[in-house]
């Protein structure tokens, strides 16, 4: 579900997730796969959720790597479909509609994953482990928290190359709605 409803949002070019923002404008600057760039900065939030727990879990830890490596691999199925399905050509308002959706539906993924928490996604575990760990179980200063990362990283590609994808307004929806 997650990885369907991020496909349609950076098909439609109406603006994702921040971190997927950062992932997308990262591969732009690297000239690389979405799902490269995705796997390296899931890869890295793993290594660093071993050190915001302060202990080596090995368990969890490969859990969010099998978890990055297939939600990369499945990004990148999804938005080579869409863009091959004409999405990112529909009129403007068609391709709002499809990208708010999308954005429901990543963000109703997450929230089923963080509540079941069996398998998740290194960004939504480091949520889950400020949340409890850092601020006082206060979900949304620990999502603005994880999310003020992506948009630094997506500032900086910014600043290299004077280009920003997958940023509009279904980011800024995001930023607003989700973790709530």
């Amino acid at each position: 579900m997650n990885a369907f409803g991020n496909g349609i949002t950076i098909s439609s070019n109406i603006g994702t997730a921040p971190w997927g923002a950062s992932e997308v404008n990262l591969a732009h600057i690297f000239h690389t796969s979405i799902a490269l760039a995705m796997f390296l900065t899931g890869f890295l939030v793993a290594v660093i959720n071993q050190l915001l727990i302060r202990r080596f879990d090995l368990p969890r830890f490969l859990d969010e790597v099998v978890f990055i490596a297939c939600f990369s691999y499945f990004i990148n199925l999804f938005t080579s479909l869409f863009s091959a399905l004409g999405l990112p050509d529909l009129p403007l308002p068609w391709r709002l509609v499809a990208g708010l959706l999308g954005i429901m539906t990543l963000g109703c993924s997450i929230s089923f994953c963080q509540r079941a928490n069996l398998l998740m996604h290194p960004n939504d575990d480091t949520t889950n482990i400020l949340r409890f760990m850092y601020c006082k179980n206060k979900v949304v200063r620990a999502q603005l928290i994880n999310f003020s990362v992506p948009l630094l990283l997506t500032g900086i590609c910014w600043l290299a190359t004077g280009k920003v994808y997958a940023v509009n307004i279904g980011t800024l929806l995001c930023l607003l709605v989700n973790g709530r």
